[in-house]
């Protein structure tokens, strides 16, 4: 097999999967929405309002409480970064890649999403 060809397959194998999990309509403007996603619970946020990216997926389970909460999370900006405050104790995490600004050492999932002709998709690697 030539290289090309074996470049291409490895291309294919690690391709995203974009499972449509809602519409547009259904999410809430500056507020969570939480998701079903291959047996994991997403926290949706939309920020129509923000400069740049507007639309995040990140993992809905607050590994401080154990509680599925994320989504009911309030939406904040700290030095710049766009972050999620978890209702229970309120440890921030940031939406662009999960981490924790109080605690490093804990970080949320987060998933490529996009918006495709008023759908809501999320990738799966």
């Amino acid at each position: 097999m030539s290289p090309i060809n074996m470049q291409r397959i490895a291309t294919l194998t690690s391709a995203e999967v974009w499972t449509p999990v809602c519409g547009q309509q259904d999410l809430v403007d500056n507020s969570g929405v939480v998701v079903w996603l291959a047996g994991v619970q997403v926290a949706l946020f939309y920020l129509p309002a923000a400069e740049g990216k507007t639309l995040y997926a990140i993992d809905n389970h607050d590994p401080q409480s154990g509680a599925n909460v994320i989504g009911r999370g309030l939406i904040g900006n700290i030095k710049g970064e766009m972050v999620v405050a978890s209702p229970i104790y309120k440890q921030h995490f940031r939406l662009e890649d999960g981490s924790c600004l109080e605690y490093p050492q804990q970080r949320l999932r987060v998933w490529p999403v996009r918006f495709n002709e008023g759908v809501v998709e999320v990738a799966q690697a």
